[in-house]
């Protein structure tokens, strides 16, 4: 992994910065230089710093430093994770105007394994869950219980047994031949808004309880790494969740890699 910060490579005085744990992030990856919903990430890193550092982000320098730390590692397909926080935030002051620092983590690319995967629900609502914070820690753990318990990942349920997301990633639910997308306080995803913008049949966002999955029969996950079926949710088994997932990674093909260079 290589790490640069503000166009430059970082240096411990950066990442000491980084450490005071507030600020937001996107992940993505990079094929040939380019990326799938490019304008979607740049929209949440704008988004996240104007709601956490009351300040605007120049998403055209944050593009140019995107294509420069790939550049600069001589790379052009790689998972990036794009971090905005600020060496000069002060907890103790979170009021005061600070300049916003961009960090940029250039990593090998990431393929997604064909598997379908297991989840397991567990009550839990993430802190701001809109934001794509720097707050994980949580998530992390959430997936390394299901694993404990035999399961592959965590499926979130919030108040009133209303299932919101998993610990990184939205699902999409088979009813029929409907797409149900939960409508629930959650992180809105790149990828999940990719589908919902090409999926050539019916669709609803609606809110799903954990009572009401008996009534779906697929299901898949999503994220920017792409998307994947899921088999089971506890005891619930989910037949048509690879055919389901074949229909939402066509879609993806689909969906035009938009350029980090000019």
């Amino acid at each position: 992994m290589k790490l640069y910060c503000n166009g430059l490579s970082a240096s411990a005085d950066d990442l000491a910065g980084a450490l005071t744990n507030y600020g937001h992030f996107t992940s993505l990856q990079v094929r040939d230089g380019a990326v799938q919903g490019l304008d979607l990430h740049l929209q949440r890193l704008q988004q996240g710093t104007q709601e956490l550092f009351a300040t605007a982000l120049d998403t055209h320098q944050v593009q140019a430093w995107m294509w420069h730390a790939l550049h600069a590692a001589n790379v052009r397909d790689a998972s990036l994770r794009v971090t905005v926080y600020s060496h000069c935030f002060d907890f103790r002051q979170p009021l005061q105007a600070v300049p916003v620092d961009v960090l940029i983590a250039v990593a090998a690319p990431v393929t997604l394994p064909a598997a379908s995967r297991s989840l397991r629900t567990v009550r839990y609502q993430r802190d701001l869950p809109h934001l794509k914070h720097v707050g994980t820690f949580p998530l992390f753990e959430h997936r390394r219980a299901a694993l404990q318990a035999g399961a592959d990942d965590a499926l979130f349920v919030g108040d009133g047994g209303v299932i919101s997301e998993g610990t990184t990633w939205n699902i999409g639910l088979a009813a029929g031949d409907t797409l149900v997308w939960p409508q629930a306080p959650a992180l809105r995803g790149t990828q999940e808004r990719l589908l919902q913008a090409g999926w050539d049949g019916d669709q609803q966002v609606r809110p799903v309880t954990l009572e009401a999955l008996a009534g779906f029969t697929g299901a898949f996950a999503c994220n920017s790494v792409g998307v994947w079926p899921i088999s089971r949710i506890d005891a619930l088994a989910l037949p048509d969740s690879e055919a389901l997932c074949a229909r939402a990674r066509a879609v993806l093909a689909a969906v035009p890699w938009q350029p980090l260079a000019g």
